[in-house]
C-alpha cells in the first residue's frame, strides 16, 4: 500500500479542475460478501454519471471521464484489494485511486475540486511518523501511519550514509586513515619528515565515539535534506542500543525526535515489529497534541480574543484567506452549501443541492494547503459540540 502523505493530498487539492469527481466506498476484503464490492462500485459510478449530467456535462464527455474508473471493475482488482476503503479521484486530466485501511461511508461528490476530508483522518497531526533504526553496521528507516508502515530505501538518497564505514569512507585505508603533518618549528630547515596519525576507527572508546558522532552528524544532515522536513512536524522515533540513542539526538537538529525510544538491536526486527512497538509512543504524542489544541482553543474562545471560532460562516473565509493555524473537523459530518469568494459570504443548505460542496471539506482543504494543521476527529472530541473549531493565526 502506498502511504498517503500531506503532499499527496495537497496535490489533489491544489490543481484546478472542472468536473472533479470524488468517490468513496467501503470495501469487503474477504469472505462471501466480497461480491458486494462490484455491485456497490457500479452504483456509485452510476450516481457520479447522473450528477455530471445534472451539472450539464455532455453524455459523451461523461463517458470519457468515467472510462478509467470503469476499467477498475475487474475480478482480479477486487480479489487483490486487501483493504477496507477505496477512494477515486477523476477530472479531465487526473485519474487516481487509493486503497486505504479506512472504512469509508459511501459518498459521491461532483464539484470544481476534489473532496478530500475522508482521507485527512490518516493525516491527523500529519498522520505519519518515522522510525530510524540506528546501528553502526546498517541504518534502517521506516515511514508509517496508524495502520501500516513501509521501509525506505536509504541507498537511493544522496549523501545519506547507512553504515559507519560508509560515513568515514574507508575505500583506501592507506590514504584515508592517515594524515600527514610536519613536526618542528614552522619554516625550519630542520623540520622533521612527515609523521602519520590514524584518523579512522580507533580502538579506544573516545575515538570510537568521535567516529560515531561523525557518522550520525552526516546521517542526520542527509536525512534532514532528503526526508525530515521541519515544517511538516512528523514525529521521529529512534531505535537502537542504549548508548546510540543520546548520541544521535545530540547530532540531529530535527525538532520532532521523540523523547521515548525503542531500545535493542533494530537489525533483527521486522518492519511490522518496529511499527507495533513505535505506535504507542506516537499515539501518546498525537493525543497530547490534540489535547493541547483543545486547551488552547478553550482558552482563546473563553477570553473572547477573536482568535478562535466554531462558526462555519467565519471559518470558511478564514481558511480560504490563509488565516487558520489549526482546524478541528468532525469525522463523518457534512455541511453542504456555497462560498462566494468575492463577497466572502457562506450559504448553508439543509440538504445537498446541485453545485454544492461540503464546506467542512472546503475549510479543511484550504487550511491544509495554506500550511495549517487539520485534525479530523470523532465529533465528541471537538469543543462546544460543533462540527468544526478553528484557531486563527491572527
Amino acid at each position: 500500500m502506498k502511504l498517503i502523505s500531506r503532499e499527496e493530498i495537497k496535490t489533489l487539492v491544489e490543481q484546478p479542475k472542472d468536473n472533479s469527481i470524488s468517490i468513496y466506498m467501503p470495501v469487503v476484503a474477504a469472505g462471501a460478501e466480497v461480491r458486494q464490492n462490484p455491485i456497490r462500485f457500479k452504483n456509485l459510478i452510476k450516481e457520479a454519471h447522473n450528477r455530471l449530467i445534472e451539472a450539464g456535462v455532455d453524455e459523451t464527455k461523461v463517458t470519457q471521464l468515467l472510462q478509467k474508473a470503469n476499467e477498475l471493475d475487474r475480478q482480479d482488482f477486487w480479489q487483490e484489494i486487501g483493504e477496507q476503503g477505496l477512494a477515486i479521484f477523476i477530472s479531465n486530466n487526473i485519474f487516481r485511486y487509493y486503497v486505504v485501511p479506512l472504512e469509508f461511508e459511501e459518498l459521491v461528490v461532483v464539484s470544481d475540486r476534489f473532496h478530500v476530508k475522508p482521507l485527512l483522518q490518516i493525516l491527523n497531526n500529519n498522520g505519519r511518523f518515522y522510525v530510524l533504526g540506528l546501528s553502526q553496521n546498517k541504518v534502517r528507516m521506516l515511514v508509517g501511519t496508524r495502520y501500516r508502515c513501509q521501509e525506505i530505501d536509504l541507498t537511493s538518497l544522496e549523501n545519506v550514509p547507512t553504515s559507519l564505514d560508509e560515513a568515514l569512507q574507508y575505500d583506501d585505508v592507506s590514504e584515508k586513515q592517515l594524515q600527514m603533518h610536519t613536526a618542528g618549528r614552522s619554516g625550519s630547515q630542520n623540520a622533521q619528515a612527515g609523521i602519520f596519525h590514524g584518523q579512522g576507527v580507533g580502538t579506544d572508546d573516545a575515538e570510537q565515539k568521535t567516529n560515531i558522532m561523525r557518522f550520525f552528524k552526516a546521517l542526520a544532515k542527509g536525512l534532514e535534506n532528503n526526508i525530515l522536513h521541519h515544517d511538516e512536524q512528523v514525529p521521529l522515533i529512534l531505535a537502537g542500543v542504549d548508548f546510540l540513542i543520546p548520541m544521535y539526538k545530540q547530532a540531529s537538529s530535527y525538532q520532532y525526535v521523540m523523547e521515548d525510544a525503542l531500545t535493542g538491536n533494530p537489525e533483527i526486527l521486522s518492519p511490522q515489529e518496529l511499527h507495533s512497538q513505535a505506535l504507542p509512543i506516537v499515539e501518546t504524542y498525537w493525543n497530547n497534541s490534540h489535547k493541547k489544541v483543545v486547551d488552547l482553543y478553550n482558552e482563546l474562545s473563553g477570553n473572547n480574543t477573536g482568535n478562535a471560532s466554531n462558526k462555519l460562516e467565519e471559518i470558511v473565509p478564514a481558511a480560504y484567506y490563509q488565516k487558520i493555524d489549526t482546524l478541528l473537523v468532525a469525522k463523518g459530518e457534512y455541511k453542504w452549501g456555497l462560498f462566494d469568494k468575492g463577497s466572502q459570504q457562506v450559504s448553508l443548505h439543509e440538504q445537498e443541492e446541485t453545485g454544492d460542496e461540503d464546506l467542512l471539506d472546503l475549510a479543511a482543504a484550504h487550511t491544509l494547503i495554506n500550511g495549517g494543521s487539520v485534525y479530523v476527529v470523532e465529533p465528541d472530541r471537538i469543543p462546544s459540540n460543533q462540527p468544526v473549531a478553528a484557531i486563527f493565526r491572527y
